[in-house]
């Protein structure tokens, strides 16, 4: 634990270190870095969460985790902006909040259905969950394109947190920015919470660590990982409804975003909730300070390629991830 704790101070010195670098010590510009890398590293862990906790918790990769993190955007903007809603609920804020609700419930069902339905028979074959949520990804992405098109949506529809601005570092920002920051951290917390502190999360670990032993003290296991499964991809949901006023609703949105979720799990240790947090943040930091030093230089790839730079030099020192277990 020593080790670990000091590979990830480590870690983000070098980072802290490499953005006063990219900035050139201007202590204003390396504050605006910081909080974009901030920003940033919320956003994805909205993403990877969900993919951290049914991989950490039932050893499936859902690769459609994306599609669910987009399907939430749409609900959100959907409910947001559909006028007969509108009429019915003037206010903004009011709306903004059912939205997120809504969305979630949207991520919870559709989560419900494709474990229940499709993949609770392929559990002793893993290469085929991976083939089949691949596919549901595809398919929901072609419903999106069939209710939706491939327009993009900007979130024009304003409630107060996102009209609301301040001053930082003599720029101006959204406070919108902060409040996902906000939610980030939130939900880090909620989630660890209620997997270590509840009775439920005492269940659900229990059911992972030995099923047998649980179901003999007559608890569903296969309720339990439905469960799992559900609130996963509800958060994938949650942090696409997130995310809208602020990306829009675009359509491929979660492919942009899957590719570093997966990288940001693997580097946290898989299986390791606080280890996809962490990664988050070290990677939307990363990213920041990147772009900022590819600018510089004009090779604006550096930017994408970063998580998996960070991904690959990290496995090099700890090939189990920063808290994962070695096999």
């Amino acid at each position: 634990m020593k080790q670990t704790t000091t590979l990830i101070i480590g870690l983000f010195a070098l980072v802290l270190g490499f953005g006063i670098v990219s900035v050139q010590g201007d202590i204003n510009d390396f504050g605006i870095t910081l909080l974009s890398g901030l920003f940033q590293g919320m956003l994805l862990f909205l993403v990877a969460s969900g993919l951290s906790i049914i991989f950490g918790l039932m050893d499936v990769l859902n690769l459609a985790q994306g599609a669910y993190f987009m399907i939430g955007a749409y609900s959100a903007y959907e409910f947001h902006h559909n006028p007969d809603i509108i009429a019915l609920i003037p206010s903004g804020d009011i709306r903004f909040i059912l939205a997120l609700v809504v969305a979630t419930i949207v991520g919870a069902i559709l989560g419900w259905i494709l474990e229940s339905v499709f993949l609770r028979p392929l559990y002793v074959r893993p290469l085929f969950q991976l083939v089949l949520t691949f596919g549901v990804a595809l398919v929901m992405e072609e419903i999106i394109r069939l209710i939706w098109s491939t327009t993009p949506y900007s979130w024009v529809e304003q409630f107060t947190v996102r009209e609301q601005s301040f001053v930082i570092f003599g720029q101006q920002f959204s406070v919108y920015r902060l409040f996902v920051i906000a939610m980030g951290f939130v939900l880090i917390f909620a989630i660890a919470l209620l997997l270590r502190r509840t009775r439920i999360g005492i269940i659900i670990r229990a059911g992972v660590e030995d099923s047998e032993m649980v179901e003999a003290l007559g608890i569903n296991v296969r309720l339990i990982f439905t469960l799992v499964f559900t609130i996963g991809c509800a958060v994938a949901a949650f942090g696409g409804a997130v995310a809208a006023p602020f990306l829009g609703a675009t359509f491929g949105m979660g492919n942009s975003f899957l590719l570093s979720a997966i990288a940001v799990v693997a580097l946290g240790g898989l299986g390791s909730y606080e280890g996809t947090a962490i990664g988050s943040i070290l990677v939307g930091l990363a990213v920041a300070f990147m772009g900022q030093f590819a600018l510089e230089i004009n090779q604006s790839v550096l930017t994408s390629l970063t998580p998996m730079i960070l991904l690959v030099s990290i496995l090099l020192i700890r090939p189990s991830g920063l808290f994962g277990k070695a096999e």
